[in-house]
């Protein structure tokens, strides 16, 4: 079955990010993150994130990280999305600032959909153009129309 993306942003998960610290950018989408009712346990949440950071930054690079985790306590996909036109030091793979944070929460039992899942946000946000266009967004809506796009727009 197909996975369908729009179904998982919400405009009430996409902010202009206050922190530009890691583990301060990580609190404050964790906090996003558990404004969903999919998101029945916010500590098993947080440990998880902090956990899989701690193993390898998950600042892919090209402005873009994707912090992420696979809980039991997360009953579908729930993303939350932040950005800081400035861009933050995310300890990215290739030393550049992040300007797209992308946080993934999902049940471990969606392992496979979320390959997929995170397959298209790093092929569509590693576009320059992409990142270019949410970081000129004027509004909520506008970045989650930008997130709706098949995956080839922008290239």
């Amino acid at each position: 079955m197909p996975f369908s993306i729009d179904k998982m942003i919400s405009t009430d998960r996409i902010v202009e990010l206050k922190s530009s610290k890691k583990d301060e950018v990580l609190t404050e989408l964790i906090g996003l993150t558990c404004t969903s009712s999919l998101v029945t346990d916010k500590k098993e949440l947080r440990d998880k994130i902090f956990e899989r950071e701690k193993v390898v930054s998950t600042g892919v690079g090209v402005g873009l990280a994707t912090p992420h985790a696979k809980i039991a306590s997360v009953k579908d996909f729930v993303i939350s999305i932040g950005f800081s036109r400035d861009g933050l030091d995310f300890e990215s793979l290739d030393g550049n600032p992040t300007h797209i944070v992308v946080m993934i929460a999902c049940n471990n039992s969606q392992s496979a959909d979320f390959l997929k899942v995170l397959a298209h946000i790093v092929k569509y946000l590693k576009l320059a153009t992409v990142q270019r266009r949410i970081l000129d967004a004027t509004s909520k809506d506008e970045i989650r129309d930008i997130f709706m796009q098949p995956v080839a727009a922008g290239a």
